[in-house]
């Protein structure tokens, strides 16, 4: 049994996610410790550990909250910084002020940056920014307005590293968009592949079985096998030329870059672009040729079906004028500034002067529906046909006056 690929959704946030919590519990242990040697210098000894107990329960209760982008919330990152700025402000009232002006540690020391360091990895940049903008404040505050040489260091070294941490994490999570929808689109393709084969290996060889059974018996069986022989070639050329659409990438800020959805071009939408070539495909056929370029050509979404329109006029009149078992070629080429489409045909041609009689009848099939239809796109509609040489019909559509 074949495997099917699939894309495998994954973070490369999550290593972040990993550190902050240990950087997290790493810190609140130091804070600990930096009190406790240090704890008969304090003036209220008392409110630091009241604090630093509390701190302490706080981390390890909290310990899942910051193990994924999911469960690290907006309310739980607004209450962890407060956590952190209220032991800032709270360090005049333990400490002496002389310690303080010193440049000596808040009761939080250095696991206040790791609230900062949250923010940025959930948010980006913007979100480093104004948390770590709390905390300056809050060392501002504690040094009467006077900050010293250390604590400006200190509030411009978090400043700075959340901002880039912010910046690399935004970096990544659109790389990691990039790669899912690269992945995606390298698995579809192979599925398509795998269909194709099993395609050609299975349904297109018994068509092809029954076109020449039922052209050899004859009858009614013969047009079944005309029948079978223009599926056929519809289906070939959709396994061949069918193209994988584009998807689109979701960015969720709580899991990470994943593959959301694909879009599917709605019949009836008039925004965007479609390529010719998949509103072209389903005209060839065992009678109809269809030659297209290799890569896609797209054009407005309105231009696009009208041209398609004008195409399957003219075709429309290879099997009205110039009989069933008429060959016609359908050629697709672009050019860049316009888009050329040539349908010929290997019919009897047109007399001189017959399309300006079928208009003075009233019969308007190449004036309206492909001349016309030309006309609204700012494009031309040439056709030239020698009697007993079939008919050629040129479509012009320039680009940038398509949009009407």
């Amino acid at each position: 049994m074949a495997k099917r690929e699939r894309v495998v959704r994954m973070s490369v946030e999550q290593p972040l996610w990993r550190a902050l919590t240990a950087y997290r519990l790493l810190t609140a242990v130091y804070a600990v410790l930096l009190f406790a040697f240090a704890h008969r210098e304090f003036d209220r000894p008392w409110v630091a550990a009241c604090y630093l107990g509390f701190l302490v329960l706080w981390t390890l209760v909290t310990f899942s909250r910051v193990a994924t982008a999911a469960s690290c919330t907006k309310p739980f990152l607004c209450a962890d910084l407060t956590v952190a700025v209220v032991g800032i402000l709270l360090t005049p009232l333990a400490d002496t002020q002389a310690r303080i002006a010193a440049g000596g540690p808040t009761l939080p020391s250095i696991w206040s940056a790791g609230a900062v360091l949250a923010f940025a990895i959930k948010g980006g940049w913007r979100w480093a920014g104004f948390a770590s903008s709390f905390v300056a404040v809050a060392n501002i505050v504690i040094q009467r307005g006077e900050p010293t040489r250390d604590t400006f260091h200190n509030v411009l070294l978090v400043w700075v590293a959340s901002i880039a941490i912010g910046y690399v994490v935004e970096v990544a999570r659109a790389s990691e968009a990039t790669l899912a929808r690269a992945l995606e689109i390298e698995a579809a393709t192979r599925e398509r592949e795998r269909l194709a084969r099993d395609i050609h290996d299975g349904v297109l060889q018994v068509l092809a079985m029954v076109q020449r059974r039922g052209a050899e018996v004859g009858g009614e069986a013969a047009e079944l096998g005309r029948m079978a022989g223009e599926q056929e070639v519809a289906l070939r050329t959709l396994v061949s030329s069918g193209l994988v659409p584009p998807s689109r990438i979701s960015r969720d800020e709580s899991r990470g870059a994943f593959v959301d959805s694909v879009d599917v071009e709605e019949p009836g939408a008039d925004d965007g672009e479609l390529d010719l070539r998949s509103l072209l495909a389903p005209h060839a056929g065992s009678l109809v040729s269809f030659a297209e370029p290799g890569a896609p050509v797209p054009l407005p979404a309105p231009a696009a079906r009208e041209l398609a329109a004008a195409v399957g006029a003219a075709l429309d009149n290879v099997r009205k004028h110039a009989g069933e078992k008429a060959r016609a070629w359908i050629l697709v080429e672009d050019w860049g500034d316009e888009v050329i489409v040539t349908v010929r045909d290997d019919g009897p041609g047109i007399a001189a002067g017959r399309l300006d009689q079928a208009a003075g009848e009233g019969r308007l099939g190449v004036a309206q529906s492909i001349r016309g239809r030309l006309r609204d796109l700012g494009g031309t509609a040439e056709l030239v046909s020698v009697p007993g040489q079939g008919t050629e019909v040129e479509l012009k559509v320039p680009r940038g006056r398509t949009g009407s």
